[in-house]
């Protein structure tokens, strides 16, 4: 589940559009009144959503934006004149006063892709270093040369030993080396 961050200086604030978004379904993990809060919260996680108004005491939202970690989207909640002034930020936005079905579709249209991009990330097989792609063909090699097998039943075994274990192909290869020598 995505998790999101509420930044408003006011408590108040943060707290009313928490139980919005808690009422929605959706998993708040942090409600902040500075920037810096939210940025350190971010750091904990992999990625996330922060919803917050145009000023905090410490900065712009332009600024958070700027240092949130990767994989971390923002969503201005700001007056319509601001979002006029400050169009173009490249943040999505959701014009107060408030309209609850406005914050929430957008919300779920962010968690949405947040969660297609998780998807996509984990359909791309992980790069291999040559160190590690060495090390599986030293470990194909000892069990081609120990156990008369392809090269292919070779690597099926690694395989089946590494989704055995839980383990990656790489620490498999690595203790079939350990084990062989």
């Amino acid at each position: 589940m995505t998790g999101i961050i509420v930044a408003f200086s006011r408590r108040e604030d943060a707290g009313k559009v928490k139980s919005v978004l808690v009422r929605s379904g959706h998993q708040v993990v942090a409600v902040c009144t500075t920037g810096a809060a939210a940025i350190s919260h971010a750091d904990g996680l992999r990625d996330g959503i922060v919803l917050c108004g145009c000023r905090l005491p410490d900065m712009m939202f332009t600024e958070l934006a700027e240092n949130l970690p990767d994989g971390f989207e923002l969503l201005l909640l700001a007056s319509r004149h601001v979002l006029e002034e400050y169009g173009g930020s490249g943040c999505l936005s959701v014009a107060m006063p408030l309209k609850v079905h406005e914050l929430i579709d957008t919300v779920d249209m962010m968690v949405q892709n947040m969660e297609r991009r998780r998807r996509q990330r984990r359909a791309v097989p992980a790069k291999r270093s040559g160190r590690e792609q060495e090390e599986i063909r030293e470990a194909k090699a000892v069990l081609m040369e120990r156990n008369h097998m392809t090269e292919e039943e070779a690597h099926r075994y690694i395989q089946k030993c590494s989704m055995d274990s839980g383990t990656n192909l790489v620490e498999t290869a690595q203790m079939v080396l350990r084990m062989m020598r």
